[in-house]
């Protein structure tokens, strides 16, 4: 992973000595709430329903065992003894005292850490896909790249005051884990027509209240040349992008209202304008930046563990743990791991102190201190020896850890919703609890198959519903919260936005509604069929038919007791 340098250093220590003397004044009444909000906001810091809510950076995903148990530590000093991790692979702590946040922000900086970006209109923190450099399917690590950008995007000085935020993701394998379609900008690795390095570059999407799917801008940008071709994007936006109204203000909606054809001749044209050489990394950085992702001195192992096969055969719980929690890696003997914060009834993303030192404590003895953050609110266990599973497994259960359902039924990404933010409109955290409990059962959720539900407490859709294969979106209706269910949306490379399926339910229906739409699934699908296959060959109808049928039996039922 990336490491400071003294310039690193200096700026996020002088950063900290800043805002102390900004929250001083805050708290002293010399700086009154609007005049200290963009000064926070510049750190990370956001005023929530109630309480302040510190979002911490934590580059492309990326964390050490040592990182980890410093955050622990804030957790038990500074809040109420755990942390929220989000779809930007960042943690947020929700319980922060004003006075409180300059230590934090130094014990951040002693491990190397800051909330720089993390709020804003500017350039936020970099995602990745959460397998980079350890993927067997992958073309290229993607995180030399998402550092590079990184480094020239940070407090890029003509890109600190966007029209709106900003948000860049980049993959590295043909299937996309990172969600690029769905960001402002969308990078994907391959190689040119003569085997050289760049991207594919996809522009305009988003979720929010106005949800649309990238537009592919380039085909092909060579490596060496990211950079200034970023940029012609980006001056392209700061320009032209929208600043009369903030829900019309992403770049988004500057793609849709100039067409296409006509964004991509802009930023063309813009940059052909460009210095490109005075802009792009000089390959002698870029190789420096690359040496810091190397390959670890991986052992040289073979591919079958037999200590592995034996304890799963013994243990059905670590069996089922490692089909559906493990995942193929690049080198032999080798497995990486998706530590599930789902288990039933938990709070989807949230972890305690005592469950991240140990989880430090499992990275650093069995993943070489390294361990990543999934746009899905899990973690990862990127260099584990399948040898030492059996022991990672042991160590997981203790600390509730090992729950068996990443891509299933019950990995539900919910937001904080109306329990922390203040922008929330319903409760989305008790949803995701009931819908977990309803489908608690393993067998049943291994048959159902790989099923993301996702779930927003508003129209702002933190929790990516647009994109789930069921998105649940909640709003305030009459003074009720109020549910709308979609079918069909998918964050992969086959990037779609769901259907709505009908009105709007109360939330005591939802988990009934999905249960009903599942059974529509089991119902229809074909051998071999994932619940997203079936939506696209058998269309929504049936499922429509299944909910409506629900919401009647449910209204009969309601009549009946009356």
């Amino acid at each position: 992973m990336y490491r400071y340098d003294e310039f690193d250093e200096e700026f996020v220590r002088e950063r900290v000595a800043q805002f102390r003397g900004q929250v001083a004044r805050r708290l002293d009444g010399s700086l009154s709430e609007d005049e200290f909000k963009p000064l926070r906001l510049k750190n990370g810091l956001y005023l929530q329903l109630h309480a302040y809510m510190l979002r911490i950076a934590v580059p492309y995903g990326t964390l050490s065992s040592r990182q980890l148990r410093q955050l622990a530590n804030i957790a038990e000093t500074y809040d109420k003894g755990y942390g929220h991790f989000t779809t930007r692979q960042n943690l947020q702590f929700n319980w922060p005292k004003l006075k409180d946040v300059p230590a934090i922000l130094d014990m951040l900086a002693d491990v190397e850490m800051h909330c720089i970006q993390t709020s804003g209109n500017c350039i936020r923190n970099v995602t990745a896909d959460q397998f980079a450099g350890v993927a067997a399917d992958e073309v290229e690590d993607p995180r030399p790249t998402a550092e590079l950008i990184r480094q020239w995007s940070s407090l890029h000085p003509e890109f600190t005051w966007l029209p709106r935020k900003f948000k860049i993701a980049v993959t590295g394998a043909e299937h996309d884990r990172a969600a690029i379609m769905v960001h402002d900008v969308g990078l994907k690795m391959k190689r040119g027509p003569d085997g050289e390095p760049g991207y594919e570059v996809v522009v305009g999407g988003g979720l929010g209240r106005t949800p649309m799917i990238g537009k592919i801008v380039r085909d092909f940008i060579p490596r060496d040349e990211l950079l200034a071709y970023l940029e012609a994007i980006m001056r392209v936006y700061n320009s032209e992008g929208r600043r009369d109204n903030k829900f019309k203000a992403r770049v988004k909606i500057l793609v849709h209202e100039t067409g296409e054809e006509e964004f991509r001749r802009r930023v063309e044209a813009e940059y052909a304008q460009l210095d490109g050489p005075t802009i792009n990394a000089p390959e002698d950085e870029v190789a420096r930046i690359a040496a810091y992702f190397a390959p670890p001195a991986y052992e040289t192992l073979p591919d079958t563990s037999e200590t592995l096969e034996a304890a799963r055969r013994a243990d059905p719980g670590l069996d089922h743990f490692v089909t559906q929690n493990g995942f193929a890696h690049k080198q032999p003997g080798y497995i990486a791991l998706t530590i599930s914060l789902k288990a039933i009834g938990e709070v989807p993303g949230d972890m305690s102190a005592k469950q991240m030192r140990v989880f430090a404590d499992i990275a650093e003895r069995h993943s070489l201190s390294e361990l990543r953050v999934t746009h899905s609110q899990n973690l990862v266990l990127p260099y584990v020896k399948k040898d030492d599973v059996p022991a990672v497994y042991a160590a997981l259960k203790a600390a509730g850890l090992a729950t068996a359902n990443a891509g299933l039924v019950t990995d539900i990404i919910a937001c904080p919703g109306l329990d922390y933010c203040a922008l929330a409109t319903a409760k989305s955290i008790p949803i995701a609890q009931e819908i977990a409990r309803t489908f608690q059962d393993e067998d049943r959720q291994r048959n159902i198959g790989p099923l993301p539900i996702k779930i927003s407490g508003c129209i702002n859709a933190c929790g990516h519903h647009h994109v789930g294969a069921i998105g649940i979106l909640g709003l305030e209706k009459a003074g009720k919260e109020n549910y709308q269910i979609t079918v069909g949306g998918d964050a992969t490379e086959n990037a779609a936005l769901g259907e709505r399926l009908g009105p709007g339910i109360d939330a005591e229906d939802v988990p009934g509604a999905i249960e009903s739409i599942v059974e529509v699934y089991l119902g229809e699908r074909r051998e071999g069929e994932e619940f997203i296959q079936t939506v696209r060959r058998a269309g929504l109808e049936p499922f429509k038919a299944g909910f409506t049928a629900y919401i009647a039996s449910r209204q009969a039922a309601t009549e009946a007791a009356e």
